[in-house]
């Protein structure tokens, strides 16, 4: 099969490789993947700079956790039913060697959910990890309905999934961006109120919700925290998922005076039933007519490494995505 590969970290034009590899094949419990397309997250190109520090994980990784395509082979224990099923996948080099940026790739039938008919599969590639993590940021805490959210960074992968999930249930949806086109994006998510990041965001806020945000779904957790515990409800949640420093300043005793509630979300170590339950739950939306995530470009396998340097140095808003075909 055609692949792509890395054998040491590093930039994206030194280590990543473009070649053949053979085929995988599925063991009991697993389904083979037939890979469209394959999407680019930043935890994939983390991972292949050794951002966190953690070496290599394996001798030799495919990079990418998200993907789409077709199941074209099962293993022992798993219904035939499942060939020639179009589907979405998650956490495929989630603590596995190998990837979506090949051909093929082989993973747990856990991991593989069916793609509504009316889905493109560019845009099934593009579910896996923001979706789950957007959904374990609102419910980690309690349902949100009838509740209100704000979103910072509505207009990102995570965050606009996150603000279609919570308007679904119902609550009270604020998202915070950066741009008039940012904007936009979150609107068509699903937000109620859209409001610009910079001076006199705190101010908006608090005449959006007099009576505090009773969640907050956070993506730069040391750069908000403290505006984030200003408007706080009594017993009001955190959840966040990334932040732009990795050491924060935290306001505890403004954090003790409200009973706040801090959650920390990582993708690949959310518990499976959430995952599971995420995956349904985006179904849903989709099949109610969400059209799902921007897509910012597509790029050929063979220039994988472009697909990564457009995910640290964006041209513009949306999911960057490989096409294997």
């Amino acid at each position: 099969m055609r692949a792509a590969w890395y054998e040491k970290q590093g930039p994206a034009r030194d280590v990543l490789i473009v070649g053949e590899m053979d085929d995988p094949q599925p063991r009991a419990g697993e389904v083979r993947l037939r890979v469209a397309f394959s999407g680019v997250n930043p935890g994939d190109v983390k991972k292949r700079e050794d951002s966190f520090g953690l070496g290599m994980p394996y001798p030799r990784v495919i990079p990418h956790s998200d993907g789409s395509g077709m199941v074209d082979a099962v293993g022992e224990e798993v219904p035939r039913e499942w060939i020639g099923r179009r589907v979405w996948c998650y956490g495929a080099q989630s603590y596995r060697p190998f990837g979506t940026a090949a051909e093929y790739t082989v993973l747990p039938l856990r991991q593989v959910v069916p793609l509504p008919e009316a889905v493109p599969l560019e845009q099934g590639a593009c579910l896996g990890i923001p979706g789950i993590t957007a959904h374990r940021a609102l419910d980690v805490g309690g349902s949100v309905e009838g509740k209100t959210v704000l979103v910072q960074g509505g207009a990102g992968a995570v965050g606009a999934c996150a603000v279609q999930l919570a308007s679904r249930t119902g609550a009270r949806v604020i998202a915070t961006c950066r741009s008039e086109i940012d904007k936009e994006i979150a609107k068509r998510a699903g937000a109620d109120e859209v409001l610009l990041s910079g001076e006199g965001l705190a101010q908006q806020l608090r005449a959006q919700a007099p009576d505090g945000i009773h969640h907050i779904v956070e993506v730069a957790f040391a750069a908000n925290i403290k505006t984030d515990t200003e408007l706080l409800a009594q017993g009001g949640s955190i959840a966040t998922y990334a932040t732009n420093v990795p050491m924060a300043e935290t306001p505890v005793w403004q954090l003790v005076f409200v009973n706040a509630r801090l959650f920390f979300v990582g993708s690949d170590d959310i518990p499976s039933d959430a995952k599971i339950e995420a995956t349904r739950d985006i179904n849903k939306a989709l099949e109610a007519g969400w059209k799902g995530l921007d897509i910012a470009e597509i790029v050929p396998l063979n220039q994988i490494a472009r697909a990564h340097e457009l995910v640290e140095h964006p041209v513009k808003p949306g999911r960057v995505i490989v096409s294997i075909s």
